[in-house]
């Protein structure tokens, strides 16, 4: 692949479970988070993608050098969550996770994947996007502003801030 010309995106359905379950496993695996099984993923996204509130968007790219009618390869995922709001008619959508495989960055799949991202919860309504990234992670947080997320909310100074509690 030569630049991000040649990839696919799509909305993944419940059959690709174990695709994105690998992608997401390989994405944990890269950072050295703990994490489930590929399989355990797998398990995880056939169901979740049958949810209406839930959507991954799948980059994929002709396997290099295969026949025509060959399976594409998967080079990348957005997964995202919609929930509803009582400040808009519609949905809030939160990216909870955007990976591109380490070999093939840098040549547009990212911005492929975000652009096809924001197309699909905004065709769903939803009235805004959230992303959370870690604050060490300065070529995430660019990219992301690249495209026109901010942490500054419109008419403030300061910054927003994502406080979480595992519960489980």
């Amino acid at each position: 692949m030569s630049g991000g010309g040649d990839v696919r995106v799509r909305l993944a359905g419940p059959a690709d479970g174990y695709v994105v379950g690998g992608l997401l496993f390989d994405f944990n695996t890269e950072f050295e988070v703990p994490t489930p099984s590929a399989a355990d993923f797998g398990d995880r996204f056939t169901v979740l993608l049958a949810r209406e509130d839930v959507l991954v968007v799948l980059a994929e790219d002709p396997a290099p050098g295969a026949a025509p009618g060959a399976a594409p390869e998967p080079t990348g995922f957005g997964y995202l969550t919609l929930r509803p709001t009582p400040y808009g008619d519609g949905p809030l959508a939160q990216l909870e996770e955007l990976y591109v495989r380490p070999d093939l960055r840098d040549r547009g799949i990212g911005t492929a994947l975000l652009t096809r991202a924001v197309a699909e919860v905004a065709a769903r309504g939803a009235i805004e996007m959230h992303i959370n990234v870690d604050e060490v992670d300065v070529d995430t947080r660019r990219f992301y502003e690249r495209h026109g997320f901010t942490n500054i909310e419109p008419g403030q100074e300061y910054r927003m801030l994502c406080y979480l509690r595992e519960l489980a």
